[in-house]
């Protein structure tokens, strides 16, 4: 068993040959993958290839970059989408103050639309986050006071105290291939003693492919190699690794498991 936690199949790079892409992730032993949205017009294609393919899932959100675009979707319209038996996630949203493409106050209260939408559909939110730990964090625990929800940082390549506070609120953390990269020491470091039972794999396809295929398009299959390396890493077996991020995938977007059988 293995899960890609955050994957861009309707993306360029993927969507062009999609079925050989997931045909390639299959053989590898990916049994489950969350198709992630980053704008409205994305929703229709990403919701269709969760319709047509029984190991995909979606998400329906809006991405920080694209907030000030989208000033229209509310809670009410994303707790509308959820609802879908095949939209399993809200999200990605949060803040990127790196490429500052959007208004970071735009930002701010697109993220909580979506940490409502979250909280009121019952379904995990799914958190981007850049070069904004110390906001992403305060306004997290700010709405977690509000009413508890669910949810996963993706991607994670924030600082370890980061990582701790986001354990604190109960949310899990999922790793990218950018962990096997050299120069991600710091990382490593942190990823080798998160715990276990809130712990994902993601590839972020087509980016962020992990070393051996750095540099080439990234395909959900790579989240196999991406756990080989976090295995080694951590000391543990990789069927053990696959196994429990694979149930962790399922005990968080728990909507999965009415047709995963988990």
């Amino acid at each position: 068993m293995l899960a890609d936690s955050h994957c861009h199949l309707n993306y360029k790079g993927l969507a062009e040959d999609q079925r050989a892409v997931l045909e390639r992730a299959r053989a590898r032993g990916v049994t489950a993958m969350l198709n992630i949205s980053t704008r409205e017009r994305e929703w229709h294609d990403v919701l269709a290839t969760a319709e047509r393919e029984p190991d995909v899932w979606a998400s329906v959100g809006i991405h920080p970059h694209e907030a000030d675009q989208h000033p229209h979707i509310d809670t009410a319209k994303l707790v509308e989408r959820a609802a879908h038996p095949r939209v399993v996630g809200i999200g990605e949203s949060g803040l990127d103050y790196f490429y500052d493409h959007s208004d970071r106050l735009r930002q701010q209260a697109s993220f909580r639309s979506h940490i409502a939408a979250a909280r009121e559909a019952r379904v995990p939110l799914i958190v981007h986050t850049r070069d904004a730990e110390d906001d992403t964090i305060a306004l997290l625990s700010e709405e977690m006071e509000q009413g508890a929800y669910t949810g996963v940082i993706h991607c994670f390549t924030a600082s370890a105290a980061f990582a701790d506070k986001a354990l604190d609120l109960g949310l899990y953390i999922s790793i990218s291939g950018i962990v096997t990269f050299k120069n991600a020491r710091d990382l490593q470091a942190t990823a080798a003693r998160l715990p276990r039972e809130r712990l994902l794999i993601e590839t972020d396809a087509p980016f962020l492919a992990p070393v051996p295929h750095r540099g080439k398009t990234g395909e959900p299959g790579f989240v196999a190699d991406t756990a080989a390396f976090l295995a080694n890493l951590r000391g543990e077996s990789v069927a053990d690794l696959q196994a429990y991020t694979a149930r962790n995938f399922h005990d968080l977007f728990d909507k999965t498991k009415a047709r995963a059988g988990a």
